[in-house]
């Protein structure tokens, strides 16, 4: 308790001090890095004392004498957040958050308390787009739903196409045969009858 309410002492004078505010986004399931910086470059590592903390309450990651804390971090965080330690001399305290949920959303403060400074970044997290790719191309894809509907419907227009060929050809035929039987008829009136003009002329 008592801890808690002088942290919260020292979270309101560092907010008053200096108070910066990023918007970060990320997805769920996957990871972020919420970035954090000091003015002042070249620390001793002793000197270094860095509180990154969620809704203004929740402890996330802590940087003690310059070493990586995590002894009231809350088990939420347990194994998912990080830090560069390479990059502490350099003022550098970015976070890093790994396996994102949902809950992971919101604010995250970092208090650079050696040099009253303050980073507030905001995360974004959006639904992760990877597990619906691979529904796509592992289920039922689309495009390819759109290719075959238009591949079988050129096939029934296809057919569609012969049969009415078949069909007009068949009437072209059985036309034609009666052209000709017409014809036929005809030419042989013609015969019969000039046969019987020719026989009556002989009479």
């Amino acid at each position: 308790m008592i801890f808690s309410f002088c942290f919260s002492c020292v979270f309101a004078l560092l907010v008053n001090k200096v108070c910066l505010q990023v918007t970060v986004e990320g997805f769920i399931g996957g990871s972020v890095v919420l970035p954090c910086s000091s003015a002042q470059h070249d620390l001793k590592p002793r000197d270094i004392e860095v509180y990154w903390v969620y809704s203004a309450r929740t402890n996330v990651f802590d940087i003690i004498k310059g070493k990586e804390s995590e002894a009231g971090q809350d088990p939420r965080y347990k194994n998912r957040a990080k830090t560069f330690p390479a990059e502490y001399l350099r003022g550098n305290f970015s976070l890093k958050l790994i396996n994102l949920t949902e809950t992971d959303a919101g604010k995250y403060t970092c208090f650079i308390q050696h040099s009253s400074e303050s980073n507030t970044v905001e995360l974004i997290l959006k639904e992760s787009t990877v597990g619906k790719g691979n529904q796509t191309q592992t289920g039922t894809n689309p495009d390819v739903k759109t290719l075959s509907s238009y591949h079988w419907g050129y096939i029934a227009l296809t057919v569609l196409l012969i049969i009415v060929l078949f069909i007009i050809a068949g009437f072209l035929f059985h036309y034609r045969k009666r052209l000709q039987a017409c014809s036929f008829s005809s030419a042989m009136t013609e015969v019969q009858t000039t046969a019987t003009a020719f026989s009556d002329s002989n009479v």
